[in-house]
């Protein structure tokens, strides 16, 4: 079996900032993370991230935060994009 897309989502932002979300199926984790998704999460700049969250071969499950990497604990997917969205939100004082 290979990956399967179970979500795609990309909004273009009238300033440039693009916020592109792809979550995919996997028949096994990836190594670093405990569940059966990869997932890549972008907002920013084309060139330039601001926020992204992925589950990168050999990293795990972790978030960038204007240059910044960190771990992020992934619980379930509807998490995963509030706290996503929550973030983009900060950056473009939405919040």
């Amino acid at each position: 079996m290979k990956a399967t897309c179970i979500f795609h989502d990309r909004k273009d932002y009238p300033d440039g900032a693009i916020a592109e979300l792809t979550i995919w199926q996997v028949p096994e984790p990836v190594p670093g993370s405990a569940h059966g998704l990869k997932y890549s999460l972008f907002y920013g700049y084309p060139g330039r991230r601001l926020v992204g969250y992925d589950n990168e071969r050999g990293k795990g499950d972790h978030r960038h935060i204007d240059g910044r990497e960190e771990p992020f604990a992934f619980t379930t997917v509807e998490v995963l994009i509030a706290d996503f969205v929550a973030d983009v939100r900060k950056f473009r004082g939405d919040v």
